[in-house]
């Protein structure tokens, strides 16, 4: 039995807290490893921020639709194994990503708090209606109303919902064992979750790179697919 193993299963609640290299295994590309997203040139965290949606809303526009949007990807067996935690009431996940594999995965809503937003779910500026995805990338401009398009995802210089906030800081407060798995930790107020952490709460992180972690906190090292393969729920 793998120590990850053991830690999920000797606790009561468990927190995870992911990031892009959960879903790397799922051909979703990362942001900021040597191939990731922010190596394609150009300027990300500019095509990424609310002034480029105001500004030069084409520019987000191209950029979103060329590298954002992945709906074949499939849920792997991170996210399998993590909904099926939820499933049961053992764990919480709240996750950077915005591509819905926790979700596909079959995570209970009640459960899950996509911190950053679902790309999937588009809707109107002008209007406010939502759209279908199909729509969106044929036409960055809303067919009714002739508003600009966008994703519900949190952009550089926009402010997180105070409701997720509250969420995640209440689940973190109360787990006992938080796992942190794909993520650099150094976006934030994502990354500054964790100083909510009771003091006897067991941490552990399950990342390709090493990253900080408090004191208390244990860095493993490696292919989170493996380690997650060894995981028995």
């Amino acid at each position: 039995m793998s120590e990850l193993n053991e830690l999920l299963h000797s606790a009561k609640k468990v927190v995870f807290l992911t990031g892009a290299g959960v879903s790397t295994a799922s051909g979703i590309p990362d942001y900021r490893s040597k191939n990731g997203l922010y190596s394609t040139g150009g300027s990300p965290e500019y095509l990424l921020s609310h002034p480029c949606l105001i500004n030069e809303p084409e520019k987000h526009y191209e950029f979103v639709k060329q590298h954002m949007i992945h709906p074949e990807a499939k849920p792997n067996v991170i996210h399998q194994k993590m909904a099926e935690f939820t499933q049961k009431g053992k764990a919480d996940i709240i996750t950077q990503n915005v591509e819905g594999l926790h979700l596909s995965a079959g995570a209970d809503p009640q459960h899950l708090i996509e911190f950053h937003g679902d790309i999937y779910h588009i809707y109107c500026q002008k209007c406010g209606r939502t759209v279908a995805l199909e729509d969106y990338l044929s036409s960055m401009y809303h067919e009714n109303c002739g508003g600009i398009l966008r994703t519900d995802i949190v952009l550089y210089e926009e402010a997180i919902d105070t409701g997720k906030i509250e969420k995640s800081v209440e689940a973190i407060s109360q787990a006992d064992l938080i796992v942190v798995v794909g993520t650099s930790f150094v976006v934030y107020p994502f990354a500054s979750l964790i100083q909510y952490a009771a003091p006897n709460a067991k941490m552990i992180a399950v990342n390709r790179d090493a990253i900080t972690l408090p004191s208390n906190g244990k860095m493993i090292k490696g292919d989170a697919v493996k380690e997650f393969d060894q995981v028995e729920v």
